[in-house]
């Protein structure tokens, strides 16, 4: 398939710039997986239309600061450093997406806001994309979650066209958000409050929590014009003994399991057996969901609105079919929907 045929049109002021007023007062669109068929609801409408006995699984990842701001030490200049990954096990040495990398050479020296100071040194094991944008940088000392509050910044999405601010060190995060590692939001658990939680606790509703860190695997853009020519970037996931035993338990005795989010899609699915079983603990993925794909696990899935010729409207092309999605996208531009990180959300089942 070519990565053309996930194209849409959709107006620039339907790009959401900023979360809406309250979190949860979003829209929801229903989407049948096999009719097409679309819904218009509201976010507080969601646990009506959740059976009783579903379990439905949450990424808990939460944001780094990871978006650092470092001048050259010799001959200034300011580069924007994305902190992606560490590169070994002392913390000193980080992979980033460096803009303007080309620029950017094994030897140069950065310094950050604290007065703290990296050396960019060689690549060693060219992936993906490596020695364009990617950089990596070596540092004296351990670089920790304290070095990035001192020197970070929320890593908004590009089409975001304004810097972060306070408001977006909260609204860029998960209410349940608690263990820290992506370069982005997973960004549909935006809408989920405290009381929607309770209410589908109350309902009957099973709700359980992995980890992925969000990084490049998910939001890197398809530059090939196959798809099956692009190579997704690596992630790094947990799912806890008891979070699978629970997942497991569901699909035995018929039970839906509702997926929040794509990085839960891929984490469950990468962490499948071939009957479907679900594996415990750590793990790294870089599955690549496009249509044709056989979904072992995950039975409904709870998702945003996500950007033309991405991995991410790919991935939902698969669970519900190309043609349904891009004819809900259709509903939802003329129902002028609110689309990406800030977006509206939609129900698929």
């Amino acid at each position: 398939m070519r990565t053309s045929d996930f194209y849409f049109d959709l107006p620039q002021e339907l790009i959401a710039q900023r979360p809406s007023g309250t979190r949860g007062d979003d829209r929801l669109m229903l989407l049948g997986r096999a009719s097409g068929e679309v819904a218009h609801y509201r976010m507080h409408d969601l646990p009506d239309l959740v059976a009783p006995g579903t379990l439905m699984v949450f990424n808990n990842s939460r944001v780094r600061r990871s978006r650092c701001y470092g001048i050259k030490a010799f001959g200034g200049g300011e580069r924007e450093f994305l902190f992606l990954s560490r590169c070994g096990d002392d913390g000193t040495e980080w992979r980033c997406m460096v803009r303007g990398a080309k620029k950017v050479r094994p030897g140069n020296v950065f310094r950050f806001p604290d007065g703290s100071e990296g050396v960019i040194v060689p690549e060693d094991d060219g992936g993906p994309g490596e020695g364009t944008e990617f950089r990596r940088i070596k540092f004296s000392s351990c670089i920790t979650e304290d070095w990035f509050e001192r020197n970070g910044h929320i890593p908004l999405p590009p089409y975001i066209k304004r810097g972060d601010t306070e408001e977006d060190g909260e609204r860029y995060q998960t209410i349940y958000a608690s263990e820290t590692g992506s370069a982005a939001c997973p960004t549909a658990g935006l809408h989920f409050t405290e009381p929607v939680l309770e209410r589908l606790r109350e309902r009957g509703v099973e709700l359980e929590w992995i980890t992925l860190h969000v990084g490049l695997g998910t939001f890197l853009p398809v530059r090939a014009e196959s798809i099956e020519d692009h190579v997704m970037h690596e992630e790094e996931y947990t799912i806890p003994r008891g979070t699978a035993e629970r997942i497991n338990a569901a699909r035995r005795e018929g039970r839906p399991v509702l997926a929040v989010g794509t990085t839960s899609v891929r984490t469950l699915e990468s962490a499948a057996c071939d009957d479907g079983t679900v594996r415990d603990g750590p793990g790294r993925t870089r599955i690549f969901m496009y249509p044709g794909y056989k979904f072992r696990v995950v039975d409904q899935m709870f998702t945003n609105f996500h950007t033309p010729e991405s991995t991410l409207i790919m991935l939902v092309s698969a669970f519900a079919g190309r043609d349904n999605i891009l004819g809900a996208y259709e509903a939802a531009v003329r129902e002028r929907y609110r689309f990406f990180s800030y977006g509206d959300c939609m129900l698929i089942k």
